[in-house]
């Protein structure tokens, strides 16, 4: 595990092997104290639902690259992008504090990277996505991170969704989130995993630069 992404030669190749179009979709996940229990558990386990339906896709199997990053006492990048094919979900689990503004500043940071990687070996790309998915509010300054992620969908450099699990503090997801933050009903994980694996597959089904209509979320949310 590392929170620094080096891809040295290993680019080339991989691109050769592989020259699909990407849409990269950064899961920025709250693993803080909070979430000890039932919440991480349930977690995890939809992270391997995850995997399942986007591995069934072969074309979304190449095409989606999923990253990781972990806020929980620190901020780490557990899992670097890699095609939904090679994605092997991690067992998290939880400790610390809320640093959800600097795992804010980390997702933009490697969403940058990974967008001139592409640009670099000539690979088209998609919009990427960063996720965030907590259950509580930041414990460190934020505001920053919150600039950026509104630079970042004024520019359509990235789409940035919030996902608050229940007691996350949904005012300050609101002033982080250009678009409304979604409030997950109970611990339904899975269900929010299968949406997001669907709407990605979409995505990758389409034309780089296409507008893809995303279905309303329905089922695992409650207003």
């Amino acid at each position: 595990m590392t929170d620094q992404i080096s891809y040295g030669g290993f680019e080339a190749s991989e691109f050769a092997e592989n020259p699909e179009p990407r849409v990269a979709c950064v899961l920025l996940l709250d693993v803080s104290g909070s979430m000890m229990g039932r919440p991480i558990d349930e977690l995890n386990a939809a992270l391997v639902t995850f995997k399942d339906t986007m591995a069934a896709d072969s074309l979304a199997s190449r095409r989606a690259e999923i990253a990781i990053v972990t806020f929980g006492g620190v901020v780490a990048v557990v899992q670097d992008f890699v095609t939904a094919e090679h994605f092997v979900p991690p067992v998290l689990q939880t400790r610390g504090d809320t640093p959800m503004g600097q795992a804010i500043a980390r997702a933009i940071d490697i969403v940058t990277e990974r967008k001139q990687i592409y640009k670099r070996n000539g690979i088209c790309f998609y919009r990427p996505w960063v996720f965030l998915i907590t259950d509580g509010g930041p414990t460190d300054a934020w505001n920053t991170a919150a600039n950026r992620v509104r630079q970042g969908e004024n520019d359509k450099a990235f789409v940035f969704f919030a996902v608050g699990v229940e007691n996350a503090n949904i005012e300050t997801l609101k002033a982080i989130s250009v678009r409304d933050p979604l409030k997950l009903r109970g611990l339904q994980f899975r269900d929010l995993f299968l949406w997001l694996s669907q709407s990605m597959q979409s995505v990758s089904c389409s034309s780089p630069g296409d507008k893809v209509p995303l279905t309303v979320p329905s089922g695992w949310t409650e207003i």
